[in-house]
């Protein structure tokens, strides 16, 4: 079965992480996967508002370290670049049912959803720096302006992890509940309802104030995430990691 599933239910395409064996660790070719869904959603005028979530215990354990050491985004042309434009540019309502453990780009692609649910006991995370790396999607823009500056420095700095109480009094969760996913199909439901060339037109207009800046960083953190990535401090920031996980 496909590690990244898209089923139409009514008129919400619901995307869902289906590795959950492997906490949903992200691989290149599940990048790919959810790019091509969501462009296919953005195309189709049939599908009203987009609901990401996940099969088992946890949303995402980030991206999949070894299969990320195999295959570096170094290029502007790959498959998490892409992944992360077409967050970035999808028109239409975008809304997360979040669980468990949401890393890294777990937690930074949320700052693109119009839209965040979570259940009481996620644990939301973005360890760039541990690894020698950058924030990526946006986040070093997105996260400041949400959370304010002295705060956001210190998770991206420290890796520490917050818990869904304070992601709802940052702003960056809207709803707790014990069961996200069915209150995200729920609003899903109720703006489907609504015209939708209306909810695409508002959508453009409360993004239109940043889409551009944020396009600007998300270049720069690119470039500089790639540079990372190539570096002494980041190979020996994955080896401890890796080691870690092996014991």
């Amino acid at each position: 079965m496909s590690e990244i599933t898209s089923t139409r239910i009514g008129q919400t395409q619901v995307i869902r992480f289906n590795r959950p064996e492997k906490m949903n660790a992200i691989t290149r070719d599940m990048y790919a996967g959810l790019t091509s869904a969501l462009n296919d959603a953005a195309g189709d005028f049939g599908v009203r508002t987009v609901v990401i979530t996940s099969e088992g215990d946890h949303f995402t354990a980030g991206n999949d370290i070894k299969d990320f050491m195999a295959n570096p985004p170094t290029e502007e042309s790959s498959d998490v670049a892409r992944f992360l434009a077409s967050l970035l540019e999808f028109p239409k309502p975008l809304i997360a049912a979040v669980k468990g453990n949401a890393v890294g780009v777990g937690t930074t692609m949320l700052l693109h959803c119009d839209i965040v649910i979570a259940t009481p006991n996620t644990s939301f995370s973005m360890p760039f720096t541990s690894l020698g790396l950058v924030p990526e999607a946006g986040s070093t823009k997105l996260f400041p302006e949400l959370v304010g500056y002295q705060r956001a420095a210190r998770i991206f700095m420290t890796g520490d992890p917050f818990t869904a109480d304070e992601a709802k009094e940052m702003g960056l969760v809207e709803t707790i509940t014990s069961d996200p996913e069915k209150v995200a199909m729920e609003i899903a439901e109720q703006i489907g309802q609504q015209p939708p060339q209306a909810i695409i037109n508002t959508k453009a207009l409360m993004k239109a104030g940043k889409h551009d800046a944020v396009a600007a960083v998300m270049k720069a953190e690119f470039q500089i995430f790639a540079l990372a990535l190539q570096s002494e401090e980041a190979a020996d920031a994955f080896m401890k990691f890796m080691s870690k996980k092996s014991k």
